[in-house]
């Protein structure tokens, strides 16, 4: 079980004290907008780049942009270990997720919550990660989306059968009480930005989301 705070919820002001404050967490999610993709913008390779000497955790960068293709060198130079990429985008899938692995970083697809885990199936080599959006993508914040779990299990049941070695994220809303839907479901990654940087305890906040 891998817990990847997001640097959406973290003081802007002070990111690398920020990336410090979740060094107990193996991954960090740096989520990225172009404010086409969804009406909100956020952090650029600049960003990625100035934070990776300040860790050793794995960068799990999602693009939430509408034309990703274009950035896929830029963030991984930055240092991007994962990049993961919406299966609604623009960009063909097929041709963006191996272009990531071209680069060097591991493949992860996002699903927003209309779209059906169907969507992951035709992908299963190319995977290092599939990521189940439980909000809808743009904001931190969001109540967590409930009905979400049976994608997840879905998508837990094709991955035991073609994939083995991809990673199961879920993203939005995760807290105390909703991580045990995610893990009883079958995710392994989880993605949770308000319920770690707003803990009194940032450690044991860590330790109780792994379940």
């Amino acid at each position: 079980m891998y817990i990847a705070p997001s640097l959406l919820a973290a003081d802007f002001s002070c990111l690398g004290r920020e990336v410090d404050r979740v060094a107990a967490a193996e991954w960090l999610h740096i989520d990225v907008m172009d404010g086409c993709f969804v009406p909100n913008l956020s952090m650029g390779p600049q960003v990625v780049g100035a934070l990776r000497d300040k860790s050793s955790q794995l960068f799990d960068v999602h693009l939430m942009l509408q034309r990703p293709m274009a950035y896929l060198e830029a963030f991984r130079k930055a240092g991007a270990d994962l990049i993961a990429v919406h299966a609604e985008c623009e960009d063909d899938t097929e041709e963006l997720l191996r272009a990531i692995r071209r680069t060097g970083a591991k493949a992860g697809l996002v699903l927003k919550p209309a779209t059906p885990a169907e969507a992951l199936f035709p992908f299963a080599p190319l995977l290092d990660l599939a990521v189940v959006m439980t909000v809808e993508p743009g904001f931190g914040g969001q109540k967590f989306m409930a009905d979400m779990m049976p994608k997840v299990s879905a998508i837990r049941r094709w991955i035991d059968e073609m994939n083995p070695g991809c990673e199961l994220e879920v993203d939005g809303g995760v807290d105390p009480v909703t991580c045990k839907a995610c893990i009883a479901a079958g995710a392994n990654v989880l993605v949770a930005g308000s319920a770690v940087y707003k803990a009194a305890d940032i450690p044991a906040r860590i330790a109780e989301l792994r379940g």
